[in-house]
């Protein structure tokens, strides 16, 4: 996989999920990564996610899954129940064997660090905030608010869904909003009283509404929910993932669902809230040598749990394109990772959004958890479809 890659080097830009896996894949395959994060330091932002099969297959492979298999909590299944009444709607089991890797439930912060930890520290600059970028005879300056300079071969743009990589090479663009807010907050479970959330992870869905509800430890001493509430549009923020809400609102907002909703609600001490934005597809991911991965692509809304989970499949593909094209073709090994990978994440986007995912039936969902980003054929594959399945 190394041949012809020696020597090339590349600058990712944003230290974040998506960049850090990016910076594994790369240095799998050989290639000189240096990283660049705007944040001064690593702060640990009160968020659960979600790991499915197809994105621990790839942090199996870069060595990552035995440490977050040591923290994280394993969920029996994915259960959706009705608000009111807790009937099932859609139960899937998913014991390891059912798509050849895990499915875990964990802290944001505990995915990050086991990510950083995949990577040699001196490779992340932190404080490095991107101000522009400029390429020219088969290499690629980047200027940051400090006043410093980089040079790299080729750049990524994992810098998340405000990427000023995207606004360089595709020009600004407006987020949609559709009315829906986000609250979320982790607490330890102890506030609960001794009772218990149940061994799965669970959807509560509601007529306008939902809520999920997880443990994000293997210990279960700490707990997660995540909602969508329709909400007036002139609250927003720009997806910030630090402004506080009133979780007096959130208990109104859920009055009359199940008593085991409420319970986790009235235990729970504070929240944040965020503004839910979407994106339509981008027309394109790469301007020579300059790409985009993960939320600065393909942002979607949380309803699937694929947002962290289709940026580190980027990370792996990528890696596989650029293995393939050698040092003489970045720009081709950009053009097959995008060709490859966008008809895939348009299409999670499009079903995300509608945000019907499981809500009941029996729809295949092998060819979303049964993904393997470092064996499946570089070659466009999946059409993009409605999202009415």
């Amino acid at each position: 996989m190394q041949m012809g890659m020696n020597n090339i080097s590349f600058a990712i830009v944003g230290a974040g999920i998506g960049g850090l896996a990016a910076a594994a894949t790369l240095r799998q395959i050989g290639l000189d990564v240096q990283v660049y994060e705007q944040a001064p330091r690593f702060l640990r932002i009160g968020a659960g996610i979600q790991m499915m099969p197809n994105s621990m297959k790839v942090l199996r492979k870069i060595g990552v899954e035995e440490r977050v298999l040591a923290t994280s909590f394993k969920p029996y299944s994915h259960l959706n129940r009705k608000w009111d009444t807790g009937e099932v709607m859609r139960e899937l089991p998913m014991p390891e064997s059912l798509f050849g890797a895990p499915y875990l439930c964990m802290h944001r912060a505990d995915l990050h660090e086991a990510l950083s930890a995949a990577v040699p520290e001196e490779i992340i600059h932190l404080d490095k905030k991107l101000v522009g970028l400029e390429q020219r005879a088969g290499g690629v300056t980047l200027a940051f608010a400090d006043g410093t300079r980089a040079q790299a071969d080729a750049v990524i743009g994992a810098d998340g869904v405000h990427s000023i990589v995207r606004e360089i090479i595709l020009g600004p663009d407006e987020p949609i909003h559709k009315g829906r807010i986000a609250y979320r907050a982790i607490f330890p479970s102890a506030l609960l009283n001794g009772m218990d959330i149940g061994p799965s992870r669970t959807k509560w869905w509601g007529s306008d509404r939902h809520i999920v509800i997880y443990y994000t430890n293997a210990s279960c001493t700490e707990l997660y929910f995540v909602t969508s509430v329709p909400e007036p549009a002139e609250w927003l923020t720009r997806e910030s993932w630090s402004a506080k809400g009133d979780v007096k609102e959130v208990r109104k907002a859920y009055e009359g669902f199940h008593s085991d909703v409420r319970a986790v609600l009235d235990a729970c001490p504070d929240c944040h809230k965020w503004a839910i934005l979407e994106r339509e597809p981008l027309p394109r991911w790469s301007d020579g040598r300059i790409v985009l991965l993960g939320d600065a692509c393909h942002s979607m809304t949380p309803y699937m749990a694929q947002g962290g989970a289709t940026a580190i499949e980027d990370a792996a593909v990528l890696a596989r394109c650029l293995a393939e094209s050698g040092r003489e073709d970045v720009e081709g090994a950009f053009r097959v990772y995008e060709a490859h990978r966008k008809p895939r994440t348009s299409r999670i986007q499009a079903i995300s959004s509608a945000n019907t995912w499981m809500k009941g039936g029996d729809e295949d969902t092998s060819w979303l958890y049964g993904y393997d980003a470092w064996n499946i054929p570089l070659t466009p594959t999946e059409p993009q479809v409605k999202a009415t399945k």
